[in-house]
This record gives structure tokens, C-alpha cells and sequence, in this order.
């Protein structure tokens, strides 16, 4: 599940989504949903839902934030939490958010250079 903070700009989802649809081709196999912390549906519970209905058992979800603020330090935690404690039979995964991980970083740096 890609992460987000969400938006009423419809434009903003979109490179949200451009992730979804290239994991999805990458791996069809692998169920991947957007959901978003508030301005925009899903949210994280009833992206979870959906994800349970359809017989997931293990939902890894990636904060697709550029940075470690509150949102992704203290209120994706506290809704991780929660949907542990209603999905107990559901493995959650909590990755860090993306700007922590040195490939972005890498990435991120060249496009400025380039």
C-alpha cells in the first residue's frame, strides 16, 4: 500500500498512482492500492479493507513522503497501529518513509544535476 498525505488537486495523485501502475506491471501478482491520510479517498482503513476482503494477509505499506515529519513520525504509526489491532490476523509492515532511503536520494540528486 503506497501512502500518501492526499490532496483536493487531482494531479497531485498522479505520481502516486504512476508508482502503482509500474509495481503492477512489474509484478502482477503483488495487490497494490494508493491510500492517503485525509483530502482524498482511500483511506488507510478502507484501503485495508479492501486489501483484507480480497484475502491479503500481509500488507506492506510505504509512506510515500519526502520527508520525516509528523505525519510520517507519529499519526501513520498510531492508524498502522490501529488496523494491527482490528486485522490481527493481517501481517503490517511499516516501512520508513521514502525520502529515508539512499536510492531516492541518488536519484533525487542526479535529476538536480542533470
Amino acid at each position: 500500500m503506497l501512502f500518501g498525505h492526499g490532496s483536493r488537486d487531482p494531479l497531485w495523485h498522479r505520481p502516486m498512482q504512476a508508482v502503482a501502475q509500474r509495481i503492477s506491471a512489474q509484478e502482477p501478482d503483488v495487490q497494490v492500492l494508493c491510500a492517503f491520510l485525509e483530502l482524498t479517498q482511500p483511506d488507510l482503513a478502507q484501503a485495508t479493507l479492501s486489501l483484507v476482503q480480497a484475502g491479503v494477509q500481509r500488507i506492506t505499506v510505504v509512506p510515500m513522503f519526502l520527508g520525516m515529519g509528523k505525519h510520517a513520525r507519529e499519526d501513520l504509526p498510531a492508524l498502522v497501529h490501529a488496523m494491527r489491532a482490528q486485522y490481527p490476523q493481517v501481517l503490517f509492515n511499516l516501512q520508513c518513509a521514502v525520502s529515508e532511503d539512499p536510492r531516492l536520494i541518488e536519484q533525487l540528486a542526479q535529476i538536480a544535476l542533470s
